[in-house]
């Protein structure tokens, strides 16, 4: 069931959309901090002046990735960094090369 669940949440093109950015943040986002967007996230900030979507809604996007271990939060402060969690989306690849 859990990939049900997986699958929902990518059908929205901004979580996609989301998913693909942090794949690359040295390219996609300008680091305004003294965090490795690699390592740590990419600031919730960042992500939505990109997609250009109300913070609100961007929130509600990266929690939802995040729920469905799609992305990695991590607090410094009182900001929030997000990354991929390159494991779970490896075994979701596998699920679709193996299952589908």
């Amino acid at each position: 069931m859990e990939n049900v669940e997986t699958f929902k949440t990518l059908s929205n093109e901004y979580r996609l959309k989301i998913l693909t950015l942090l794949k690359e943040p040295k390219k996609y986002f300008y680091n305004e901090t003294k965090v490795d967007e690699v390592e740590t996230g990419v600031c919730v900030g960042e992500i939505q002046k990109l997609l250009n979507l109300t913070q609100s809604t961007t929130s509600h996007y990266l929690s939802m990735l995040e729920k469905d271990n799609l992305l990695i939060a991590t607090r410094i402060g009182k900001w929030t960094y997000y990354r991929r969690n390159e494991e779970m989306i490896s075994d979701f690849k596998n699920f679709i090369l193996e299952e589908l």
